[in-house]
């Protein structure tokens, strides 16, 4: 895991990092539904959400020896798993870094989910909402060639 480059200028926020649209689920989704949507490559955590305000960050691991039907929201967690999006992009990225963590859900100060921070495989900058629209649009013309 890289941490977070001595470039990153001093007073960047988190919520100017973050992509807006990350795959969500409600506080009904089972553990069963939660490894089906494991399933899908680029699904790495689940955020669960009630009413707009986020209850947990799910993460594969949290699935272990969980039974099929309990709520995927009592496994998961949301320490050590969530930003403010006024929070210094810098710090949070060198606490992702130490903590081994590529993806962090960014809330407000009620705990509503704005977005996911999400870093690069190659570790050098973040997920934004221009790219990850780029891959579904690619995505969807591969599907519908003939």
């Amino acid at each position: 895991m890289s941490t977070a480059p001595s470039t990153a200028p001093d007073g960047v926020r988190v919520a100017t990092a973050m992509h807006t649209f990350p795959k969500t689920c409600g506080p009904a989704t089972t553990v069963a539904q939660a490894w089906a949507a494991f399933e899908r490559p680029k699904v790495h955590s689940l955020l669960v959400l009630d009413g707009g305000r986020l209850l947990a960050v799910v993460d594969r691991a949290d699935l272990a020896g969980a039974g099929p039907d309990e709520p995927a929201a009592a496994v998961g967690t949301l320490h050590g798993r969530v930003a403010r999006a006024g929070d210094d992009l810098a710090a949070t990225w060198a606490t992702m870094a130490d903590a081994g963590r590529r993806r962090v859900a960014v809330v407000d100060d009620d705990g509503g989910l704005l977005g996911l921070l999400c870093l690069k495989r190659h570790g050098r900058g973040f997920c934004s909402d221009a790219g990850i629209q780029a891959r579904i649009d690619e995505r969807a013309a591969t599907r519908d060639r003939p």
